[in-house]
């Protein structure tokens, strides 16, 4: 689930001047309006001289808007049609709706999982650089992982965090290590790091080792959508004592499982795209 930085020029600058006042339209205006493209054609087509009457706004304020939006398909173009919805608020719909009903339907499995490890559970999302928090289930043992759902923590020196980005690539990888305050950035731990994430990578699952918290381990690995892009992540945490090298290989393959379970109830299959975890 890598992130694309796009090469494309930008057809809106937050300094372009705005015919309709002579002055420069900040960001918030430049996107509040772009939403208000979004809205006006929620009922179907409209060309130019519709959706500029609509809006209120001069012709060319509308075209330059609405080509920035074609240019990110949020907004599709047909002669003699003119401008109607595109085809990545069908992804981001997609998205949304799977981000919404996540934790339902992960809940049982998390119950389950901690049920069987007597360990402390989490299922979390990507929220941009950073791991969200969306469930949490306590273990049986006395141990206090020190989480709390809707806390963001640091990609790199989490397990549920790396999981989470196992399909990016070692550019972004650096660029998150160099992000999370908690970690060295000597050269020698970052090659250390940037080894193990690639073993990850190759493995389907990741782990960490006091990383986040001190005494504290966990395993985890990511969920995955029906066109095999990491949509979230589950881990079982606990303390370094109940958790050595052994163990934590040992419990790799079911949490793989439980997230190979979830993935199919997102729509993911063992046919085209990306592999769920094995």
């Amino acid at each position: 689930m890598g992130k694309k930085v796009s090469t494309r020029s930008a057809a809106i600058s937050d300094q372009d001047l705005d015919p309709d006042t002579g002055k420069a339209s900040g960001g918030a205006q430049t996107l509040l309006r772009g939403l208000d493209v979004l809205e006006a054609l929620e009922n179907g087509p409209l060309g130019l001289a519709e959706l500029s009457l609509k809006l209120g706004l001069s012709r060319s304020t509308t075209h330059r808007l609405a080509s920035a939006l074609v240019d990110r398909r949020y907004l599709a173009f047909r002669q003699r049609e003119g401008y109607n919805l595109g085809s990545k608020l069908l992804e981001l719909g997609h998205c949304a709706s799977q981000q919404l009903h996540l934790p339902r339907i992960a809940r049982p499995y998390l119950e389950e999982l901690a049920q069987q490890t007597e360990d402390t559970v989490h299922l979390g999302i990507l929220d941009d650089d950073m791991a969200l928090y969306l469930d949490k289930v306590e273990g049986r043992r006395r141990v206090v992982v020190g989480s709390r759902i809707g806390e963001r923590h640091p990609i790199a020196s989490t397990g549920l965090g790396k999981a989470l980005v196992l399909d990016f690539d070692e550019a972004q990888w650096r660029t998150l290590y160099a992000q999370d305050s908690g970690q060295d950035n000597d050269a020698r731990h970052l090659a250390v790091w940037l080894e193990r994430m690639r073993g990850y990578a190759g493995h389907g699952y990741a782990f960490d080792l006091e990383e986040n918290e001190d005494q504290i381990r966990c395993v985890a690995a990511p969920i995955r959508d029906a066109g095999g892009r990491i949509v979230a992540a589950i881990s079982v945490a606990s303390a370094a004592q109940y958790m050595d090298d052994a163990r934590m290989q040992a419990l790799v393959p079911l949490v793989q499982n439980v997230t190979t379970n979830i993935s199919r109830e997102l729509g993911w299959t063992d046919r085209g795209g990306k592999a769920a975890p094995p």
